[in-house]
């Protein structure tokens, strides 16, 4: 098996061919309705974010209207979403900061992004990527993290490690597709506990998949 950047634009390739229209699952259409929707969809499928969102952002429309809602009232607005009380006090506290410190903007820079309260490296890149169309990084959610070990493109376990890793085999100019490819592969092929290996358009260059599939032929 040749190493990691020997194979990394071969994988590339193989998902655009795959996946060419690859975006975020989460519906938006600021770059503040990207940060609450990408806030909600931690521990909670993107279907789920989806059906709760509409509703939402036609009631806030603003950083501000976030930053002044009432706690109880927005708690159950998003209580579908799991884990709704440190939700709802992330998007308060982010939006407020978002009001006092920038304008009411979503700020588009990563050191600004990670100041904001329920915003770390993956939130904050996948703001920037949808929001911004900017790669500063590589947003390294459940899937990439999978996907990035089963292809032997990181050992690391941890994700920021891993999207340094990934930022060093990964063509700048690839970085705001990459994720999307990764977790569209993910859900539909390279699953957690039962991945396809035998119609994965990755097997031929993937270490792992004869450890699911011995009599795989590369």
């Amino acid at each position: 098996m040749k190493r990691a950047k020997d194979r990394i634009d071969e994988i590339i390739t193989e998902l655009k061919m795959t996946y060419p229209q690859s975006q975020t699952a989460l519906h938006f259409g600021t770059p503040l309705q990207i940060l609450v929707a990408t806030i909600l969809s931690a521990q909670c499928t993107d279907e789920q974010v989806n059906k709760v969102t509409p509703a939402l952002f036609s009631k806030y429309k603003t950083a501000a209207d976030f930053a002044q809602a009432d706690p109880d009232t927005l708690e159950e607005e998003i209580r579908s979403t799991g884990f709704f009380k440190n939700k709802t006090k992330s998007i308060i506290s982010a939006t407020k900061k978002i009001v006092d410190d920038f304008g009411g903007k979503v700020p588009d820079r990563m050191e600004d992004l990670i100041t904001l309260q329920g915003v770390a490296r993956k939130t904050a890149n996948i703001v920037l990527s949808s929001g911004y169309k900017k790669a500063e990084g590589i947003a390294v959610d459940t899937h990439v993290k999978r996907l990035s070990q089963r292809l032997g493109l990181s050992k690391e376990k941890n994700p920021d490690k891993i999207e340094q890793d990934l930022m060093n085999l990964v063509p700048r100019e690839e970085w705001i597709d990459f994720n999307y490819m990764f977790v569209n592969h993910g859900r539909n092929t390279c699953q957690a506990r039962k991945p396809d290996c035998p119609a994965c358009v990755l097997h031929s260059l993937c270490p792992s998949a004869k450890d699911f599939f011995p009599d795989l032929q590369s």
